[in-house]
């Protein structure tokens, strides 16, 4: 039986804590940014956490390692 290979788009989008969660960076954080208002771009600053279990189950079997 061949070794499960980590899926490279998942393990560069998403990354897996300590406790379990899986953490992301949010989107809109990479140019363009002087038509964004300083707001949006602070709450887009933080990370976000998947809320979905079943989500981050499914990104936890792409990740593996």
């Amino acid at each position: 039986m061949p070794k499960m290979k980590t899926k490279t788009g998942a393990k560069k989008r998403f990354k897996v804590k300590k406790n379990g969660d899986v953490t992301y960076s949010k989107m809109n954080r990479r140019h363009i940014l002087t038509k964004k208002h300083t707001k949006r771009q602070r709450a887009n600053r933080k990370g976000g956490t998947l809320s979905s279990d079943k989500q981050a189950k499914t990104i936890k079997t792409l990740i593996q390692h």
